[in-house]
């Protein structure tokens, strides 16, 4: 959504219709409330859109318009058979490209745009190709997305970087061509950065394994200087000066969240297995292990905190979406909280200003004794604790005196995004615990 509708904005004499077999997705995206929360998104989509931005759900029609196709359907990780918790599924990617070659009706360069395991792209051609003839010709380019979430339009408008792969033909360099062709309206030449297909596939995976990989460094270290003393801030902040490591996602926290590092390191995990490397397996696995074992033991050292006993105790948890401007709550690490609260039988409220009731009921399966409050206040009277799950601006900018006066005391704050003041805290009244 995000990408093609920068692409609309930036280019505005190519058109660029988006569409999903989902109704009401594409309904929301026809709206006035776009299907997802995104600083700036509203503001391209409804510029362009009816102009040169189209969205429907007549895929077929689509395909035969379009010179060029992106395929930017979900890839999730296996759940059952081969590779279960490990693969990504790649069931939508194949139907979506059997759908392409059947319709199609002339030549299309197909585009990966999801995140996929190495060497997809082979498959798709096998696919592709087995379905070409002398009038219909199908060529494969990959081009991953680099975007986070919260800043999706900024990191369109201003790419660090704009990955083109494609087969080294000169089919294939023509196809990379005007996928390149597309990108400089707006991107610099020397940011568009053309390899082969295998490469760029690579690229997308390692770049997600060594972002989260700094995250969970981070909260290792996080764990000796909780034992010793050392303030995990000041660490990162003296490394991060280091201009061969840079300061860049060296903040400590609860852990990392979001659709792709997860995802994406254990992808790497069993593409490492497949090719009989099981050191270097268990090396990526490692991160996401960290990444587990931050989680648990910030829960531990709350229980802890609350006199061994979170039973029938009122915890207010702020956030709920993975990290900050987003609505997205996929693998955010206040799921795995807020669970395991409520099986130490704790009465929780829940406050996030972009996440919907219905999602994080959704998210929990098993709510049991769960309020969806609609301010931060309304979820932190009578509390034993506040427990910081996201790193929400407003959670900065609260009134904590009027907070404290409403809390059970003692009052407990439980930090887990290092976003709040806790010697101002402190002055208050509040027990004020911090990653």
């Amino acid at each position: 959504g995000p990408t093609c509708a920068v692409i609309a904005y930036k280019c505005p004499r190519i058109k660029v219709t988006i569409v999903d077999v989902n109704e009401t997705r594409i309904n929301a995206w026809n709206s006035d409330h776009l299907p997802i929360y995104e600083p700036g998104l509203d503001e391209v989509v409804f510029e362009r859109r009816g102009k040169n931005l189209f969205f429907t759900t007549e895929v077929e029609n689509a395909i035969n318009e379009a010179d060029l196709i992106f395929v930017s359907v979900n890839t999730p990780t296996k759940k059952a058979g081969m590779g279960a918790g490990y693969a990504a599924d790649l069931a939508y990617i194949e139907s979506a490209t059997r759908q392409i070659a059947e319709v199609a009706r002339s030549s299309k360069i197909v585009v990966e745009k999801s995140t996929v395991p190495c060497r997809t792209a082979e498959s798709m051609r096998t696919i592709l190709e087995a379905n070409s003839h002398d009038d219909i010709r199908f060529d494969i380019l990959s081009n991953p997305e680099f975007l986070a979430e919260g800043t999706a339009i900024n990191d369109l408008l201003h790419p660090d970087r704009v990955l083109i792969g494609g087969l080294q033909t000169p089919e294939g360099y023509k196809a990379q061509q005007a996928l390149v062709e597309v990108y400089e309206h707006w991107v610099p030449r020397d940011k568009i950065i053309t390899t082969n297909l295998w490469s760029s596939e690579l690229s997308k995976l390692a770049a997600n394994a060594l972002l989260a990989q700094r995250i969970s460094s981070i909260n290792a270290l996080s764990a000796i200087c909780e034992a010793t003393g050392a303030d995990i801030d000041e660490v990162a902040y003296a490394c991060g000066r280091d201009s061969r490591i840079g300061p860049r996602f060296l903040k400590a926290s609860v852990g990392f969240g979001g659709s792709c590092f997860q995802k994406d390191i254990l992808n790497l995990v069993y593409l490492s297995e497949q090719l009989n490397l099981p050191e270097v397996a268990a090396y990526w696995k490692q991160v996401v292990d960290l990444n587990e074992y931050q989680k648990k033991r910030f829960v531990s050292r709350i229980i802890k905190t609350l006199f061994n006993t979170i039973t029938n105790k009122r915890i207010a948890v702020l956030g709920f979406a993975f990290k900050k401007d987003t609505g997205d709550t996929r693998e955010s690490a206040a799921i795995t909280l807020c669970k395991d609260f409520i099986q130490e039988n704790a009465r929780v409220r829940i406050y996030d200003p972009k996440v919907s009731e219905q999602q994080i009921f959704l998210d929990l399966s098993e709510p049991g004794r769960v309020i969806i409050a609609r301010s931060a206040y309304e979820a932190s009277e009578n509390a034993d604790a506040i427990v910081v799950a996201t790193e929400w601006d407003e959670f900065k900018e609260l009134d904590y005196e009027s907070i404290y006066k409403k809390m059970n005391k003692p009052a407990f704050i439980f930090d887990g995004r290092l976003i709040l003041d806790a010697e101002k805290l402190k002055s208050i009244g509040f027990r004020v615990h911090t990653i």
